[in-house]
């Protein structure tokens, strides 16, 4: 069992609390209140957006060209592919790209965000790489899950957002990433491995996290 997989046992309680969240059931099978999911889509496309930031700069400390050249893709899939498919779902739902733009963020996702950026500037790209692994692994297992239950017939945007999760090419990059930690964990030292770790278990609380603030839309006390 390689680093990645111990890390994934170490979080299993909580990325199973994702699975089993009420956001993301609601989702796969269609009851999930639009209101929601738009309150969600407005703060992921903040997110994405730090996310790219953080992806970005692991394909700059990247040691390889082979390296670069995959996180250059990740950066593509989600700067591009993600981003245009949050565009256009937020203009079916009467968002407009201002709109988007002018969103701030809520506690949680600034928070998130904060630990993402902020473990790119100060670590080196193995412990970038464990930082960003819990959000394209946990999407593509989520996707998968929610896809081999059936997709919800009556919410053909939901059943949009799980074929774009469970796709092999979303899943492709996950286990690119997967295997990038593993390669360098296995040369990395104890302090870096240690690193690496606390930037993965807090990635997976967050992600949890995340779900949870856009079910009850999570907003400033002030």
């Amino acid at each position: 069992m390689g680093f990645s997989a111990d890390l994934r046992s170490k979080c299993a309680a909580s990325w199973d609390l994702e699975k089993r969240h009420p956001f993301v059931l609601g989702i796969g099978d269609g009851t999930l209140p639009l209101d929601t999911f738009r309150y969600f889509m407005r703060q992921d496309y903040v997110y994405l957006i730090e996310f790219s930031r953080a992806i970005a700069i692991a394909a700059a400390k990247a040691a390889s060209i082979d390296d670069m050249g995959w996180f250059a893709r990740l950066l593509h899939e989600t700067l591009n592919t993600e981003m245009s498919l949050h565009v256009s779902f937020c203009a079916e739902f009467g968002i407009t790209e201002q709109e988007l733009e002018s969103t701030s963020p809520s506690p949680t996702t600034l928070a998130y965000t904060r630990h993402l950026t902020g473990t790119a500037f100060s670590g080196g790209v193995e412990e970038i790489a464990a930082a960003i692994l819990p959000c394209s692994w946990g999407y593509s297992e989520i996707g998968k899950m929610l896809e081999d239950r059936g997709l919800p017939t009556d919410s053909p945007l939901y059943a949009r957002w799980i074929e774009m999760y469970a796709s092999d090419e979303f899943a492709d990059l996950a286990a690119w990433l997967r295997d990038f930690v593993d390669r360098t964990a296995s040369s990395a030292s104890e302090d870096n491995l240690r690193r690496m770790e606390e930037a993965f278990v807090s990635s997976s609380r967050y992600e949890y996290m995340f779900w949870d603030a856009a079910y009850l839309k999570e907003a400033w006390p002030v």
